[in-house]
């Protein structure tokens, strides 16, 4: 994020002659931020500790289970709902006592989500603590569900998969006793047809920029990438170019394998079907996506796939987090990077023994928790130093065990 400073010109600046509004010269000076050294204000520690907690309130609040319907808005009718989201989240939390936390019954987590310099919010994010529980009574073990959804065309198609994804998911494990593999690929495939009877059927299109109704709601689709995170394993499964990555000792580990059109698997895959993979600003599905793989997009079906690509991996002692995020963050920053930042606000907050200090309960279970808060934004606000030009949106499960 870009340091914004004024500063008083001095009397040989004040005296040149002034550049004509046109001229490259003067497009250079509007442009050009100046940088200023205060020396004389030095704000309270209480000041700064205020700023600190409304700051990491503000990323822990942002996108859990928003009832915020508005997301395919301008960006500044975005800004205003997430101030009055922080208002009510950083009230709340002053009121929040120390708790002891059992990691089992509610996942630590944070989360950023920002528009960045694109004019639309399509980015959606969906955490749901123990959506699907094993068990009765005291044997009872819940499942945690984390997803990250990059919409593109419009919002309507990320935003639904906020709200329903995570109830099919559901659906399929209580029908067919927990089969990962196959209980993904269904609910993906069920929330794929949703969208199109969506379109036919009219539910949603008063508010959305793309209207339903019009062709160009046929150009509609997301990315998903989601997470299963269970007492010994994860489960993760993925369309498209989001990511996720696991951070184990300090090491990435790559959970996922982005649907890149030039994939050579993809590539083939797509040209059997009888489509075609044309480089324009690089390789997109008939010179259109970007991407090989998303729900949605039913003008390009079957060349575009919702079929997602599952991965089961066991959880083990030395797993420090999970860190799931849109395009918009790995497009710039590499997986080495990210689990370094990740790595290093989570060994910070072990070293300092302030896990229960720093976390607060959130709403239907879970944890915000200041670490893993603090990750996702150093995380974010890196992608946007390194230029990212699209949404980016990062969560980051803290997998330590307690």
């Amino acid at each position: 994020m870009a340091d914004i400073c004024c500063g008083v010109m001095s009397e040989g600046e004040a005296s040149a002659p002034p550049c004509e509004p046109s001229s490259r010269q003067a497009r250079r000076r509007r442009m050009a931020f100046r940088r200023f050294k205060f020396v004389d204000f030095a704000p309270s520690e209480a000041e700064n500790s205020r700023k600190r907690h409304k700051f990491q309130a503000c990323a822990a609040a942002y996108v859990l289970d928003r009832e915020n319907n508005g997301d395919n808005s301008s960006s500044s009718d975005v800004k205003k709902k997430n101030e009055k989201v922080v208002k009510s989240h950083t009230s709340l939390s002053h009121l929040m006592p120390a708790i002891a936390i059992d990691s089992e019954s509610y996942p630590k987590f944070g989360v950023a989500s920002v528009c960045g310099r694109r004019r639309d919010m399509e980015d959606a994010v969906a955490i749901h603590p123990s959506f699907h529980c094993k068990g009765q009574d005291s044997a009872t073990v819940g499942f945690h569900y984390f997803g990250v959804y990059d919409g593109h065309g419009c919002s309507h198609v990320a935003i639904r998969c906020r709200e329903r994804l995570h109830e099919l998911m559901k659906e399929e494990l209580e029908s067919e006793d927990e089969e990962w593999k196959g209980a993904m690929e269904r609910s993906f495939r069920r929330m794929d047809r949703e969208l199109i009877k969506l379109k036919e059927s009219m539910e949603a299109g008063a508010n959305c920029r793309c209207e339903l109704h019009s062709p160009e709601c046929d150009a509609v689709g997301s990315t998903a990438v989601v997470a299963v995170v269970t007492p010994d394993k994860i489960v993760v499964s993925n369309c498209g170019d989001s990511r996720a990555v696991l951070c184990r000792n300090g090491i990435p580990v790559v959970l996922t394998s982005d649907h890149k059109p030039d994939r050579p698997d993809e590539l083939n895959r797509i040209q059997e079907a009888g489509g075609r993979v044309v480089y324009w600003d690089g390789p997109r599905v008939l010179g259109v996506l970007a991407m090989s793989r998303a729900i949605g997009d039913k003008y390009l079906k079957p060349y575009v796939s919702c079929e997602p690509e599952v991965t089961i991996t066991d959880r083990t002692a030395e797993d420090e987090c999970l860190i799931l995020a849109s395009d918009g963050l790995w497009d710039v920053v590499s997986n080495d990077t990210a689990c370094g930042v990740a790595h290093t606000c989570l060994k910070a907050q072990a070293q300092a023994q302030a896990q229960t200090q720093g976390c607060s309960i959130g709403e239907g279970g879970g944890i915000w928790d200041k670490a893993c808060t603090d990750a996702s934004m150093l995380l974010t606000k890196l992608a946007l130093a390194r230029h990212s030009t699209d949404n980016v949106s990062v969560v980051v499960v803290d997998l330590t065990p307690t």
